[in-house]
């Protein structure tokens, strides 16, 4: 079932939030998961690691995604935007969704390894 769900990750710096003088850049990021199974599945929880350019950590857990539990038939797509600070110009995210099928099957989805970077300017 889990090679069934198919994430996808879109990113954004968001310059408005950001305050690289003070390292605090801020990224939002846009999720979509694919059911390509032929069950229903329940988005549990979540995991992520983030790592800034620093080799700095983070490895964040909780429930649900913008405050639900999405069931996500066979076929369909959910999509959510969320958002996360790092203390560099760049830095790369990657974790799982916890999830449960129509079936009452535990597993997990993995959220394949995507980088958040500044644009560069070019003059």
């Amino acid at each position: 079932m889990n090679s069934q769900i198919e994430i996808s990750v879109e990113t954004t710096y968001l310059s408005s939030e950001s305050i690289p003088e003070e390292n605090k850049y801020y990224f939002l990021y846009t999720v979509s998961i694919k059911n390509n199974s032929k069950n229903g599945a329940k988005l549990l929880s979540w995991h992520w690691i983030i790592k800034d350019d620093n080799g700095k950590t983070q490895d964040v857990k909780g429930e649900g995604v913008i405050g639900e539990q999405p069931h996500i038939e066979p076929g369909e797509e959910f999509q959510y935007t969320s958002g996360t600070m790092i203390e560099t110009s760049l830095g790369t995210m990657k974790g799982s969704y916890q999830m449960i099928d129509d079936d009452d099957n535990y597993f997990d989805a993995l959220i394949p390894e995507f980088v958040l970077t500044v644009p560069r300017i070019i003059h």
